[in-house]
């Protein structure tokens, strides 16, 4: 049985479970003293996900915490659906058309991909991207202000991402002029190599792109790396990546490669550093959506959001180990110190 069904059969059967136990105590806890013979409908979220589970413990947290502050309990007066493909991303088409078939009033998306697997298994559940690289290029809204269809949420394109982590890499790494690139080819990314490129150009650093398209792929790229004489790594967004970002940062350890990542969860494992928009923000936000398309408000007329947060965290053990030393002009950049 694949890991991503089994762990979908674990999370509905505790759900169901627990929503027996609380039927056998003659009232759920959304009915109102009078309805106890007619509960009203429970709304019922699909968070959609290639990744797994401890990939996204925090965002999937700070969705949570967003849910409360509009007054949503899991388990109490709304069911979230928890679907995570665990970077197989094959399987996740089935997990979304799973979804549509419960059916559930609203899918969250937690990347690309996901988005694209649900618009293609409905046109009319609405769908809440936790973010998206570029909404508009991927013929996922008509546009930011007027979404136009059944999709809507929060936008992570912010001009200079790509640009600035190459930049923090060339300010850290003296004499840097070549840097490889993990990435896994998809539309979506198309923005970001387009930027990084323009970025690599104009500090005089050579790029040489490594794609990984599976688990497997991952030693045999940082051996291309270091075969390659790349001085650092910079790693692009994709749940196969982020699935396994232990294996990819012990594989930067043991390469000797300074190397830069898109989310804090790479720094967390023993990354050098990572800069991006917050993630923890962007699913938070994604909560306030969900509010609002379930007191009525149509997805069309819900205009997508850009990132207004952005993270700039480093892990000062693993600068420490590789010999690293971050200029002040870089330090005062940053938001958060791991030790």
């Amino acid at each position: 049985m694949p890991a991503a069904f089994a762990r979908r059969q674990f999370v509905v059967g505790a759900g169901v479970s627990g929503l027996g136990l609380l039927a056998g105590c003659g009232r759920l806890p959304w009915q109102s003293q009078g309805q106890a013979q007619t509960p009203a409908k429970v709304p019922r979220i699909g968070f959609l996900s290639a990744s797994s589970p401890s990939a996204l413990t925090a965002r999937v947290e700070a969705f949570r915490q967003g849910l409360r502050e509009h007054g949503y309990v899991d388990g109490e007066n709304i069911i979230v659906e928890y679907r995570y493909a665990d970077g197989q991303v094959n399987l996740v088409p089935d997990l979304a058309a799973e979804l549509v078939r419960l059916p559930v009033d609203v899918i969250v998306t937690a990347a690309p991909t996901q988005t694209r697997a649900a618009k293609d298994a409905t046109s009319t559940i609405p769908i809440i991207m936790a973010y998206d690289i570029d909404p508009v290029a991927n013929g996922y809204v008509a546009s930011l202000a007027h979404p136009g269809g059944n999709i809507t949420g929060l936008s992570s394109l912010a001009p200079g991402i790509t640009g600035k982590q190459m930049e923090f890499l060339n300010a850290i790494v003296p004499g840097l002029s070549r840097v490889a690139v993990l990435r896994t080819p998809s539309p979506s990314g198309a923005p970001l190599e387009t930027e990084l490129g323009l970025a690599a150009e104009a500090l005089g650093v050579q790029l040489q792109y490594l794609d990984v398209h599976r688990p497997e792929d991952i030693e045999a790229v940082f051996q291309e790396a270091r075969t390659g004489q790349a001085g650092a790594a910079l790693v692009l967004p994709h749940p196969v990546l982020e699935a396994h970002r232990a294996r990819v940062v012990d594989m930067a350890a043991e390469n000797w490669l300074p190397a830069i990542y898109h989310v804090r969860e790479f720094v967390e494992v023993g990354g050098l550093m990572s800069y991006g928009v917050s993630w923890i923000a962007l699913y938070r936000r994604a909560a306030y959506y969900v509010d609002r398309i379930l007191k009525g408000t149509k997805p069309a007329d819900l205009p997508v959001e850009q990132p207004m947060l952005f993270d700039f965290v480093v892990n000062m053990k693993t600068a420490q180990v590789l010999g690293i030393t971050f200029p002040d002009e870089i330090l005062l950049q940053v938001t958060e110190v791991i030790q």
